[in-house]
């Protein structure tokens, strides 16, 4: 497959989210929480898809519930993601996050009429692989605090990359009618509103939330909703959910070089967990990277 201009969009929002991860991580040293920290979130996610509410409204037509359903799909996909990064390690939610492409094309061949080619099975038995080996803990590894969080971490995981694989998909599907950008910014504004039925889990009020924690968590926020706005804009318009999903992937890989080099800038305790556990993972990424080539190729 030749690479197309657009790719480097999805390719951007792969960097932004690792990004934005590491900061809404550090943001929960200072106990924002998780509901605060996805309400928050949400709200940047409608922030940043708004300026787009007039791209492609021309042609209009769509049915009133899909961006209802896209918009849930997606409320589920965050709060599961969030989950992940608040209570586990970026270097394992985000590959674990990966498996998204495999199961976008099982996706796309349970809404379409397209058989599942013998290749994405392998490619999903290689993402099988990929999972032991980030769930796995080296014997004589010091971190046994650290070890029960991985089980849950990657539950979360998964159950955000099946979420999100069906937005994707549908969002590839329904959007076209409305419009790219109106049919995105309803559905972010809905994310807003659905996020609203957070604030009684609220461990404090908003403006409880420390100072020291607000520019990690406005960062972080702002820099996944401007990802979300990257890749969901290329999903509407370009409509190539499987390549756009791939270049996207790369986020697993991303994350384990970034928490490897640089986790000490976001004070990230990841970079402590000794060179044979960030093997481990970083060989599951790219195990992940193999399957995704698989899809693609």
């Amino acid at each position: 497959m030749s690479f197309s201009i657009y790719l480097l969009i999805p390719l951007a929002s792969s960097m932004g989210y690792v990004v934005g991860a590491l900061l809404l991580k550090r943001s929960s040293a200072f106990g924002v929480g998780l509901w605060r920290t996805t309400f928050v979130a949400n709200l940047m996610h409608a922030v940043c898809l708004a300026p787009f509410w007039g791209l492609g409204a021309a042609l209009g037509g769509g049915i009133w519930w899909q961006p209802v359903v896209t918009s849930l799909l997606f409320m589920f996909g965050q709060v599961a993601t969030l989950r992940a990064i608040d209570k586990g390690d970026v270097s394992i939610a985000t590959p674990v996050l990966g498996t998204k492409i495999i199961l976008v094309a099982l996706v796309s061949a349970l809404l379409l009429p397209d058989p599942v080619p013998l290749k994405w099975w392998i490619a999903a038995a290689l993402s099988v692989s990929a999972i032991v080996l980030l769930n796995r803990q080296p014997s004589g590894t010091p971190v046994p605090d650290r070890a029960a969080s991985v089980g849950p971490t990657i539950t979360a995981a998964l159950g955000a990359a099946v979420a999100f694989a069906f937005f994707d998909v549908l969002v590839q599907k329904w959007a076209p009618r409305w419009g790219v950008g109106r049919f995105l910014s309803i559905n972010f504004i809905l994310l807003a509103a659905w996020s609203l039925a957070l604030i009684p889990a609220f461990s404090a009020p908003l403006r409880k939330i420390t100072r020291p924690a607000l520019p990690w968590l406005m960062g972080g926020s702002a820099l996944l909703g401007l990802q979300a706005a990257g890749l969901t804009i290329s999903l509407g318009s370009y409509g190539d959910a499987t390549a756009i999903n791939v270049v996207y992937s790369t986020r697993g890989l991303w994350s384990v070089l970034a928490v490897w080099w640089i986790g000490h800038w976001f004070q990230s305790e990841e970079q402590h967990l000794g060179g044979k556990v960030l093997r481990l993972r970083f060989y599951g990424a790219g195990l992940m990277l193999l399957a995704v080539g698989l899809v693609l190729v």
